[in-house]
């Protein structure tokens, strides 16, 4: 007989002696089937949670299930206490203190030949880092190594096509051979069609998931093996706040970045179930970013700068950090989404000009 708190979570309360069924006929149940001298106590019960103990007619019951299930709520709220106490400390901690060193880490960034990718190659270099450079055009990967040379940084580039992934896995066997082991890798290579759903091309749509999403499945197998082995690493996948909420005339390209964060976020569950605390993953959600890749967008705000968001990217993987909205306040944006009835986040979007805002959309601009 469990009392107190325990017994308020129980699930295990006796039923009536005689329970009708149906038909309106009695069905008598385990406890009244038992012999009259053995009715009203305590009775040993193997079920799906293992040992159960069945309290006796009239009794509240509480099984070692139920009493299991108290244990770990009570010691979920302990741990929840104290990673909050810790986060809060970390906080006070300078983040020079916390930042783990990357010179001599070759680091991977997939759309290295321009935008971000680029930033993130000059940013990363400049710590120390081995940057290597994928990119499908070759001009782009050329003025990335460029510029990181002349900043006095190590850069090597390799021009590939992400939407097949045999040339991946080929070119990834060529780094390791050429440059070595990755360490860090960066998700970052995006398209963008930006035509509503029936005015975009199949070949169109196949594209964008193929480089936006499963080319970070192709590059994560490649390199997550040695990463296991020296449970060390880091993986950045580069998605956006439109993989978070959604925006008229991208259903592909909000649907493929929607699947790049579940990417992220199961992969993060699936270290973690192995034990590998070592290998990092960060997910990067920015709004716009003033790239080119969604030029003559209606913005209500100034889109984000390249260089700021690399700068983000490099201190997210040197502080440990999982996930980094850009700006900051776009968290609250994802909140209301989740809280917000329907109809009431809609005239949210209406009221901010997501519902045109690619009515004028022109798109990148051919140079890089």
């Amino acid at each position: 007989m469990c009392g107190g708190v325990l017994c308020v979570f129980a699930s295990g309360m006796s039923e009536s002696s005689n329970t009708a069924t149906h038909d309106g006929s009695d069905r008598r149940d385990y406890h009244n089937s038992q012999p009259a001298g053995r009715r009203g106590s305590i009775q040993p019960h193997f079920g799906r949670g293992g040992l159960e103990r069945t309290a006796g007619r009239g009794q509240a019951g509480c099984t070692m299930a139920d009493f299991n299930q108290v244990v770990m709520v009570l010691w979920w709220l302990v741990l929840t206490a104290y990673y909050t106490l810790e986060s809060l400390v970390m906080l006070l901690v300078p983040k020079h203190y916390r930042a783990k060193d990357v010179r001599g880490s070759v680091a991977l960034i997939t759309g290295g030949g321009s935008g971000i990718g680029r930033q993130i190659c000059l940013k990363l270099a400049a710590k120390g880092a081995v940057v290597v450079t994928w990119d499908v055009s070759e001009a782009g990967n050329e003025e990335t190594v460029r510029q990181v040379q002349a900043a006095g940084g190590q850069c090597r580039a390799y021009v590939v096509d992400l939407c097949d992934r045999q040339t991946v896995y080929a070119a990834a066997t060529r780094l390791k051979q050429e440059v070595g082991k990755v360490d860090i890798l960066v998700n970052n290579a995006g398209v963008v069609t930006g035509k509503n759903l029936l005015h975009s091309p199949d070949t169109s749509i196949v594209k964008t998931f193929e480089v936006n999403a499963l080319s970070h499945f192709w590059t994560t197998k490649a390199f997550l093996p040695d990463m296991l082995t020296r449970n060390k690493g880091h993986i950045v996948t580069i998605a956006s706040l439109l993989g978070k909420t959604p925006l008229n005339g991208l259903v592909d390209y909000c649907s493929s970045k929607y699947a790049a964060v579940g990417f992220d976020e199961a992969l993060r569950v699936e270290l973690k179930a192995l034990g590998k605390t070592g290998i990092k993953t960060t997910l990067v959600c920015p709004s716009l970013v003033n790239t080119g890749m969604f030029e003559g967008v209606a913005a209500e705000a100034n889109p984000l700068e390249p260089a700021h968001v690399a700068e983000e990217v490099v201190e997210a993987v040197e502080l440990g950090v999982g996930l980094v909205y850009l700006p900051k306040m776009i968290r609250l944006y994802v909140i209301l989404k989740s809280v917000l009835p329907e109809k009431a986040f809609y005239k949210l979007l209406e009221l901010r000009g997501a519902t045109r805002a690619m009515d004028t959309f022109v798109g990148r601009r051919k140079t890089r």
